[in-house]
């Protein structure tokens, strides 16, 4: 069987998702360039440990490192990767044809393929925690201070997408920033598991490393702002898919984020709209169209991330001491969740930043349906003298006469209680908010404050 002289070039299918909507700096962590300088960088990392330890020479060192300077010929590179399987072989003996003749050469000693590969994914992936902190931290404040502005505004909220109770969009955003509080926690707790070195050779025994492995580790570790672990992970992925499972939460809190900001910019609803531009969300036909754009994009996004990120836990299911087949699976699914979750959290707080927020539209909402989402407070207001029970089924009858008749459930509840009692004053909409501005309070200080518990 003949194998292809050479590789074409990278050529990704067009998305027209990706192509609209990106951030940038998560592209860059796991573009090929820096894939190409992370294995390079970690196999000078272990060349200078090595020389610390006295396992080579000043001199090998120096002339690895120099080598390592060398330009990579990318096309041999992903000829001989698509040969071999993997890259580093290829990558280390273009090194090794860099360093002199008389010196002995010590690129890549002790370590196998997967050393390499592994603690540039962990370098990158330490280097993805930080940006998704750096998102989290963007769209909390973003929301955060939409929800002091808006701490007291009296809305509907509603259950089963109906009215059910009069809440404030202060206490709704609270919900959000409360939330992305526990992620940035989450982000932070998880940095020591999944930023950790690997160097434990062929089999995970680190025979080839000699005794001083341990101490080869550590240091190495500590050159590279990773953790060190004397217990190998080339087949126990988990904090890979911890990784995965911490993007799907960020992008199933942006994505429920933008369905409330389409659900309640709907025409016949109106509280919230996405900014306005010249065609911004225009439609080709019907010129009124203001379409939530900026807030599907982040549906979009963060979809297809969660998705994506389902084939995790299988790469994570590898047998003995090296996967077969299994890793692979990162090698496309890793970089497509992180830049998915980081563009649908930029996304969001995009949206969140341009919000036009119409307090009118809210109260307009509140005596929709002759006001029946005070159905409640009005029980709550009977119970004392009916009880609870009766006060339930007199609101009941009540709400049911306004369907049927037109009233409003004030005027329907009074005609319901006359023949027993004098009802007096019945509660408004901002009478019966509970402790809604204490709930938007308390998630604002959790944010500020960084401390969930």
């Amino acid at each position: 069987m003949s194998l292809p002289s050479a590789v074409a070039p990278a050529r990704e299918p067009f998305s027209l998702l990706t192509r609209l909507h990106v951030d940038p700096e998560m592209q860059e962590i796991f573009s090929e360039d820096r894939s190409i300088a992370d294995w390079l960088r970690v196999e000078g990392a272990l060349a200078e440990a090595q020389a610390a330890l006295g396992h080579i020479s000043a001199t090998e060192c120096d002339a690895v490192l120099a080598a390592l300077e060398t330009a990579i010929d990318r096309d041999a590179l992903w000829r001989d990767a698509a040969n071999v399987g993997y890259p580093i072989l290829g990558l280390v003996r273009a090194v090794a044809a860099a360093i002199p003749g008389s010196v002995p050469e010590r690129v890549h000693y002790g370590a196998t393929t997967q050393d390499i590969m592994d603690t540039a994914l962990a370098l990158a992936l330490r280097d993805a925690l930080g940006r998704l902190q750096e998102l989290v931290d963007e769209l909390g404040e973003a929301l955060a201070s939409l929800a002091t502005a808006h701490r007291d505004t009296v809305m509907p909220g509603r259950t089963h997408a109906q009215q059910a109770v009069p809440t404030t969009l202060g206490a709704k955003l609270a919900v959000f920033v409360a939330q992305l509080a526990r992620h940035r926690e989450r982000l932070e707790q998880a940095l020591p598991r999944i930023a950790v070195l690997s160097l434990h050779g062929a089999g995970g025994t680190s025979a080839a490393l000699g005794p001083e492995s341990t101490a080869l580790r550590t240091r190495m570790a500590a050159q590279l702002g990773l953790r060190a672990d004397d217990v190998p992970w080339h087949v126990a992925r988990d904090g890979v898919v911890e990784f995965g499972q911490l993007c799907t939460q960020l992008a199933a809190t942006a994505a429920r984020l933008a369905r409330e900001v389409i659900d309640l910019s709907r025409t016949e609803v109106g509280e919230l709209s996405e900014a306005s531009g010249h065609h911004r969300g225009a439609s080709s036909t019907m010129p009124q169209k203001r379409n939530p754009i900026g807030s599907e994009a982040v549906i979009g996004l963060a979809v297809t991330a969660q998705a994506l990120a389902a084939a995790l836990p299988r790469a994570a299911e590898a047998g003995h001491e090296r996967a077969a087949g299994e890793w692979q699976v990162e090698w496309h699914v890793l970089p497509q969740v992180a830049c998915l979750t980081a563009a649908a959290l930029r996304g969001a707080a995009e949206v969140v930043a341009g919000l036009d927020v119409d307090p009118a539209a809210m109260q307009r909402n509140l005596h929709a349906d002759g006001g029946l989402i005070m159905a409640e407070a009005y029980m709550i207001a009977l119970a004392p003298a009916l009880g609870r029970q009766q006060a339930h089924d007199v609101v009941y009858a009540a709400a049911q006469d306004v369907r049927v008749r037109a009233l409003t459930l004030e005027e329907a509840v009074r005609e319901r209680c006359g023949a027993l009692e004098d009802v007096g004053a019945l509660p408004t909409s901002g009478d019966y908010v509970g402790s809604a501005p204490a709930v938007c309070d308390t998630a604002l200080t959790t944010w500020r404050t960084g401390r969930t518990r």
